[in-house]
């Protein structure tokens, strides 16, 4: 943690990410448990999932907690926040952070293909919020940060569910800071634009998607997995204790 902020309230603090396993989700993990925080998170990657959480255990106070969850299966969803409340303590920080960006045409997409897209990508949000705050609400407030995208910005190519999804995001998180401020609860968005995941690299970091990618940047680099966890800390901090309803951008100057 040499050369960045330390945040001494999220030391103990259970903090629960969806989709930590990989990439921007792992980085998380990460960087929340080396603050002290308590952190538990789903996934279906186990490997992945189990390999980070043995790297972690000997670098952190409290080694995180995976717990196996499909989060397009609601009920499932539900019963892992209940595991983690009763294991970990109630989680008062929620990373709503699982999606993917499987990418798609316009003239294949199937109404079959739209729900399990837009179940991967936004409706998991919405009912693992549902399922916190309560909880949240009894211990005295906490943050909610779901991750959006610049891809609906862009708009990216291909990405028609995906970007339909990430721009509702925005919307809900609007409306759940309004609905959830009384009980300080905060909500806010974040909406990376091309971050250098594992997965990227290997999918889609073509030589001409680089060089586009930093001919748009003001900042003529990569962003990585671990800068977008940085933000996120922030957001879930007493420090931003007075930020809600807020989407915050990081993309290196693409939009």
């Amino acid at each position: 943690m040499q050369g960045y902020a330390r945040y001494p309230s999220l030391a103990g603090r259970t903090v629960l990410i969806t989709g930590g396993g990989q990439g921007i989700g792992a980085a998380m993990v990460e960087q929340f448990a080396l603050q002290g925080a308590r952190v538990a998170f789903l996934d279906i990657a186990d490997h992945d999932s189990k390999a980070l959480v043995e790297d972690l255990s000997s670098r952190c106070t409290y080694p995180p907690s995976f717990h196996h969850c499909d989060l397009t299966d609601i009920v499932a969803l539900r019963e892992a926040v209940a595991v983690v409340a009763r294991s970990c303590g109630v989680p008062t920080v929620l990373v709503n952070n699982a999606g993917s960006d499987d990418r798609h045409t316009f003239a294949e997409v199937t109404p079959e293909y739209w729900d399990q897209r837009i179940a991967v990508n936004l409706k998991h949000q919405f009912f693992a919020a549902q399922a916190v705050a309560p909880g949240m609400t009894d211990a005295g407030g906490g943050s909610i940060i779901n991750m959006s995208s610049i891809a609906w910005m862009i708009p990216a190519a291909n990405l028609f569910v995906y970007t339909t999804a990430k721009a509702a995001v925005i919307g809900m998180t609007r409306s759940l800071a309004h609905d959830l401020g009384p009980a300080s609860i905060r909500v806010n968005c974040v909406l990376p634009g091309a971050i250098l995941t594992e997965r990227q690299r290997r999918l889609w970091m073509s030589p001409a998607y680089e060089k586009e990618i930093l001919s748009r940047q003001c900042i003529k680099r990569h962003i990585l997995p671990e800068e977008v966890a940085r933000l996120v800390l922030f957001l879930a901090a007493d420090d931003s204790q007075a930020i809600t309803n807020q989407n915050y951008i990081i993309d290196g100057g693409w939009i």
